[in-house]
């Protein structure tokens, strides 16, 4: 009888935890940088366009002119106090043709930048340090392409 009685404990104990509101239970997700999904930078001095697609696996696709390339990449969870995330990128394939600038970026090449999002996430800068000083861009927010 007292085994009875501590499994119907155990069952009750069990449904109301199952009740409780949901916000006395869960904690607040961290929002994710929003650079996951398909970006596109072009290039007008050179006539040309990048598209880029991140996945949210931590790989990223790259279209280059003609070189197709495939990253690592790391990204920080928040920005900085100056507004960046700092963004980790390293070539693991590359089809080792020319990407738009005429270069062919090898593979194990890690670079680090910093990218600046717009208030929307439609558009995003790449810098080479904290400051708006040395940066490419804006890349788009498209729809995806295949690459």
């Amino acid at each position: 009888m007292k085994r009875t009685a501590a499994v119907f404990i155990s069952l009750v104990t069990a449904i109301a935890l199952c009740m409780m509101p949901a916000s006395a239970t869960t904690f607040p997700l961290r929002k994710a940088p929003p650079i996951i999904g398909y970006w596109k930078l072009k290039v007008p001095s050179l006539q040309c366009s990048e598209i880029y697609l991140f996945k949210a696996d931590g790989t990223s696709e790259v279209s280059s002119g003609e070189e197709r390339s495939e990253s690592r990449y790391e990204i920080a969870s928040v920005p900085s106090a100056k507004g960046f995330y700092t963004f980790t990128d390293t070539i693991v394939k590359n089809n080792g043709k020319p990407d738009c600038s005429g270069a062919n970026t090898p593979i194990g090449d890690t670079a680090v930048n910093y990218l600046r999002f717009s208030p929307a996430g439609d558009q995003m800068i790449m810098c080479r340090n904290e400051s708006l000083d040395a940066c490419i861009g804006p890349f788009k927010r498209i729809e995806g392409p295949e690459l």
